[in-house]
């Protein structure tokens, strides 16, 4: 079960756009083997955060005009924390396991349960 899911409203706590909100959209993972180790590298976008530039080029025989296009980067999962509402601030994510077996998500501040 991973920290962070698709949906999750995060503040992102580093780089240019710091202290900003959004929502994830895409939560991307890649397993990569570096020194006789396999680690996973996450990577997340948020909605409205890390926004680049694409330059497209135009092609006159088919009609189409070249324009610069605004799209979501990608931010690396460590530097993203969870927003608690209740708080109002960023947040860690824990786990607890049910009396039925299930495992869920909590905030550590708080112990408040983030989904069922």
């Amino acid at each position: 079960m991973r920290k962070l899911k698709k949906g999750d409203t995060v503040v992102v706590t580093v780089g240019k756009d710091k202290g900003k909100k959004g929502t994830i959209s895409k939560v991307v993972s890649k397993v990569v083997s570096f020194r006789n180790r396999t680690v996973e590298k996450c990577k997340v976008f948020v909605e409205g955060v890390n926004l680049v530039k694409r330059h497209t080029k135009g092609n006159p025989s088919q009609g189409k005009v070249g324009t610069i296009l605004e799209k979501e980067a990608s931010i690396d999962i460590s530097n993203v924390a969870i927003f608690n509402a209740s708080t109002g601030k960023a947040d860690r994510v824990g786990f607890r396991i049910l009396e039925d077996g299930r495992k869920i998500r909590v905030f550590k501040s708080n112990s408040e349960v983030i989904d069922i």
